[in-house]
């Protein structure tokens, strides 16, 4: 049976983390500051990073995922490159324990398919922050009986300062790792996508970098709405993250940091977001889920999957110079 975490009020919630790098530090840092919430210990194949993060929290580390399930948290946050994923999160359901998993799901459809199968009915969550911004909000409030009809999503990058990250085999290149954020975004404000078509071209110029550059797609929603994505690591800086949306007589135009709107007849305004805020929400809401305290989990690992295979079937499209379809969702 899956553990649900304590009584509300009572205890507070034990939670671990597998993982030690950027992100993890985050959440930890996030949970840290929760008083329901007790982090039970770290682990990370870097004892270095381990260590770091065990010291900043007062907390223990363990020698591998096992003996921190061992020690039985309540819930546990998994953090680890897109190679790494499958058997940790496998374990940790399989324990009964609920499940906080960073994005991306994994390399490959297949291997979060069978995930997200055994997870079942356990409590879960994804790291899709996006969905918890307030300027988000703000934007399905203007999109209200306003269809979007055209998309244009973009990721313009450089390449991370990760030695697994330009390698496809571990990270499986920049749509499965990066661009998904936009693509869950997208599914999140216009719903699913039934037909993908993309190409590449060229490598970043990284020593021994198999990634594509840069990526062009078209993508056909089931509402009948179009849409692009363009994606590249080439540059040297962040460039843009985010989307624009065009309804009748409406533009928006979202990133993490702002919201754009413009409207016929109006002049442009602009509303910045709260990134911190979005960070912290979806920490909170899993915990509170885990603790039978709420229902605000935006990305269950199941939904999670189908921004997960979107971004799949566009590599693969891309990889095949052909259209992909997707099975609409439930198929």
């Amino acid at each position: 049976m899956t553990r649900t975490g304590t009584e509300v009020g009572v205890a507070r919630t034990r939670i671990g983390l597998v993982g030690a790098g950027n992100v993890a530090r985050r959440h930890a840092s996030v949970l840290a500051g929760f008083d329901d919430v007790e982090l039970v210990g770290v682990t990370d194949p870097a004892d270095d990073r381990a260590l770091q993060l065990a010291a900043e929290h007062g907390i223990g580390t363990f020698s591998d995922h096992e003996a921190l399930l061992a020690a039985e948290p309540d819930a546990v946050y998994v953090c680890v490159p897109p190679f790494a994923h499958g058997p940790i999160e496998e374990a940790v359901v399989a324990g009964g324990m609920a499940l906080f998993v960073e994005k991306p799901l994994a390399l490959d459809h297949a291997t979060a398919a069978r995930v997200s199968a055994a997870a079942g009915d356990a409590v879960t969550a994804v790291g899709h922050h996006w969905r918890y911004l307030d300027v988000v909000e703000e934007a399905r409030a203007l999109l209200e009986g306003r269809p979007v009809r055209l998309m244009a999503g973009a990721w313009l990058d450089k390449v991370p300062p990760v030695a697994w990250w330009p390698v496809r085999s571990r990270s499986g290149g920049q749509l499965v790792e990066q661009a998904v954020h936009v693509l869950d975004l997208a599914r999140y404000l216009l719903g699913e996508v039934t037909e993908v078509h993309g190409a590449a071209a060229g490598t970043p110029p990284v020593e021994g970098a198999d990634v594509d550059g840069a990526t062009a797609a078209v993508l056909r929603f089931a509402d009948g709405a179009v849409g692009t994505l363009s994606a590249t690591c080439l540059l040297g800086w962040k460039h843009r993250a985010g989307l624009e949306l065009y309804a009748d007589g409406l533009a928006l135009a979202i990133t993490e940091d702002e919201l754009v709107v413009r409207e016929s007849g109006v002049e442009p305004r602009r509303v910045p977001a709260d990134q911190y805020a979005a960070k912290r929400a979806v920490d909170r809401a899993f915990v509170n889920a885990v603790r039978g305290a709420g229902d605000d989990v935006r990305s269950p690992y199941r939904d999670a999957l189908r921004s997960h295979e979107l971004a799949c079937a566009l590599a693969d499209s891309v990889a095949g110079g052909g259209p992909v379809r997707l099975e609409p969702a439930g198929a």
